[in-house]
């Protein structure tokens, strides 16, 4: 990949992480923890809760465990990239969501013993949830596109035919 592109891929995770942070500081700041404010009205608003845990509160209370599994995911991301395992832009850019968003709630859990969510959707009963979830879910989705779709196409390293030496062969 070009510099130029790694710029701009650089670009869209900080704005992510800097977008997930500044929403969470605005929340927490603004509305008690349970508390609820007119977002979306008729669709989604906004309620601060406090998530002890992962994906709808599982393995609550496990927040070194939470950090440490997250911080080997974000890792093993990372060297995907460093290593240009992944090169085509759509599994780029999979990758550069599940960073900003696994590094946007690893700073909470650090920081806080917990992570700050937010929108509550108000169509149907759904746990709440934060911009960094958003960004992790999304990265997910594209990434398994990418693997189902265009992995075996344009970033798998392509083997060296096995030919057996024939001894007659010079070569």
């Amino acid at each position: 990949m070009q510099k130029e592109y790694i710029m701009w891929y650089a670009i869209l995770g900080a704005v992510l992480l800097a977008g997930d942070q500044i929403l969470k500081y605005w929340v927490v700041t603004h509305l008690a923890v349970g508390e609820s404010a007119p977002f979306l009205p008729g669709f989604m608003q906004l309620t601060r809760l406090h998530n002890y845990g992962a994906a709808w509160s599982s393995l609550s209370g496990r927040t070194v465990l939470l950090v440490v599994f997250t911080a080997v995911l974000l890792a093993a991301v990372a060297l995907l990239l460093i290593k240009k395992v992944v090169r085509h832009w759509t599994g780029i850019t999979a990758c550069t969501l599940i960073l900003s968003g696994g590094i946007g709630n690893i700073i909470d859990r650090i920081v806080h013993g917990y992570v700050v969510d937010m929108f509550d959707l108000q169509l149907f009963s759904y746990p709440v949830f934060n911009l960094a979830d958003c960004c992790v879910v999304v990265g997910a989705i594209l990434g398994g596109i990418y693997y189902l779709f265009l992995y075996e196409k344009y970033d798998k390293k392509k083997k060296e035919p096995d030919h057996a030496h024939d001894p007659s062969d010079p070569s």
